[in-house]
């Protein structure tokens, strides 16, 4: 009679818990970024759907736009802790957690959308790519074309002399900073969440932004202009910490992968045409957008290559990567 009693206590426990183990198996995912209603949020939106959809409620992703989780470089500084599982970020704002984030940034490396496309979705370089930063304790779990380089400026700039002596918010990378060092300028690394202050106080006279950024954050009621350099296109990354992606099952850690990759897909033509809605967006609301003279141009592309070269020699590694990632665009190229 006792063993009875006994049997059937366990099997009650054993019942009564089973909804806390699958609480308790559930998951966690914060997505975080520093921008919002652009290329970057989006992706995230695509991947938490299609992550969902293969493995239920196994893991709860919770998106963090707009800062909500700090400035970018807390927002870096967690990833790598594991504070935040996930980080959306232009690959400049990792160069210092690892230089090789740099070859993504050289001037003139993409020309197109289609050229980013085409060699982060290479198959045999996609599986470097999610790995490359394994020794940093990141794992790469998507990239994505976000936009070209344009430089946003308060007063009206036409031509490369018109950026001289102007203070320019840069993204963190050498191939940023270096470059408007080039032209005069005076580069000041800043986080996304600091600009508009500076502009309001003349802190700063512009930056060196995405283009749908400027829209989504309302750029056009601090200034009017635009100076359309596209001297690079910029690639985002989304960056897991990777003991906490070990941590997972196989069944997850395969979901993660896969969603990643079918959110890219999903998400790469509404970049490109949200890219070029926001063009229109910032006429509507009074901006102008100015295209450099063609000798203009060329004088700033050949002197940003030669100055390229120089700080890619500098690093091996660096350069390692750019020079994979140049045969795969050239191999576009040819097709």
């Amino acid at each position: 009679m006792l063993l009875k009693l006994l049997k059937a206590a366990a099997l009650t426990t054993a019942i009564a818990l089973t909804p806390l183990a699958a609480a308790q198996a559930q998951t966690t995912m914060k997505l975080a970024s520093a921008t919002i209603n652009d290329v970057q949020h989006e992706w995230q939106k695509v991947f938490a759907k299609e992550l969902q959809a293969r493995v239920g409620d196994a893991v709860k992703t919770e998106i963090y736009p707009a800062s909500q989780l700090g400035a970018i470089p807390r927002m870096a500084e967690g990833v790598l802790l594991g504070t935040i599982e996930a980080f959306t970020t232009p690959t400049s704002f990792m160069t210092n957690v690892d230089p090789r984030f740099q070859a993504f940034d050289v001037p003139g490396l993409f020309k197109t959308p289609e050229d980013v496309h085409a060699a982060i979705h290479n198959p045999e370089y996609r599986k470097h790519l999610e790995e490359m930063f394994l020794d940093k304790g990141l794992r790469v779990i998507g990239a994505i074309y976000n936009s070209p380089t344009v430089v946003f400026t308060k007063k009206d700039v036409t031509t490369l002399d018109g950026l001289r002596g102007l203070k320019i918010r840069t993204f963190a990378s050498p191939l940023q900073i270096k470059p408007m060092e080039l032209l005069g300028a005076t580069p000041l690394p800043l986080a996304l969440t600091e600009v508009i202050p500076q502009l309001e106080s003349g802190g700063l006279d512009g930056m060196l932004v995405g283009m749908p950024i400027l829209t989504a954050f309302k750029y056009y009621d601090v200034g009017k202009n635009i100076l359309d350099l596209r001297f690079a296109e910029i690639v985002s990354v989304t960056v897991v910490n990777e003991d906490w992606f070990q941590a997972q099952t196989d069944e997850v850690k395969a979901a993660i992968v896969e969603a990643g990759r079918a959110a890219e897909e999903q998400v790469f033509p509404w970049g490109v045409e949200n890219v070029e809605k926001t063009y229109k967006v910032w006429s509507d609301n009074g901006g102008k957008v100015n295209e450099l003279s063609p000798e203009d141009q060329a004088k700033m592309e050949a002197d940003f290559s030669k100055l390229a070269a120089e700080l890619l020699a500098a690093d091996p590694a660096v350069q390692a990567e750019y020079d994979r990632l140049r045969a795969l665009v050239d191999a576009k190229a040819k097709q």
